[in-house]
């Protein structure tokens, strides 16, 4: 079964278990493959490769992490608690990311691989690791570690 289709088929779900909020979610989630596929000149009917759905759930999940720091700052709590619940039910459709120790390790391991001595070669370092780990890890944290990386 396909990102697509199981979350289709949780999207009846939550319409028969009354689920709003999981079920608002989804349907956000559904009109996002659609725009997708558009932007990518296909039809609606179209699926999705399990790749450039992980690409758009990932998308709303940042999208989500953004709204919540803004309605932090702006002292709106009860949004931000808000986007927080709906975070959670769109990162169970992610797979599980990389700890720091891990991608330390392979940041380490691709700066050996490729001979990185100096931090003018940051480019390529973060290039190749981010094409390794794509989906795999934050590219912010990807980054920081790069950087603490190639200082050390």
């Amino acid at each position: 079964m396909t990102i697509t289709e199981k979350i289709r088929e949780e999207m009846k779900e939550a319409m028969k278990s009354r689920d709003s909020l999981k079920l608002e979610v989804l349907r956000g989630i559904i009109t996002g493959f659609t725009n997708e596929l558009v932007a990518t000149k296909r039809t609606p009917r179209d699926t999705l490769s399990d790749e450039e759905a992980l690409m758009v759930i990932t998308r709303t999940s940042k999208q989500r992490k953004d709204s919540i720091e803004q309605f932090t700052k702006g002292g709106r709590t009860e949004l931000a608690k808000k986007e927080e619940e709906e975070l959670k039910i769109i990162e169970s459709y992610l797979p599980k990311m990389m700890d720091d120790n891990e991608v330390r390790t392979y940041i380490l391991a691709k700066k050996n691989e490729m001979g990185i001595e100096s931090a003018e070669q940051f480019g390529q370092l973060i290039g190749a690791v981010m094409k390794g780990l794509k989906g795999k890890a934050d590219g912010e944290v990807v980054k920081a570690i790069v950087e603490e990386v190639l200082k050390g």
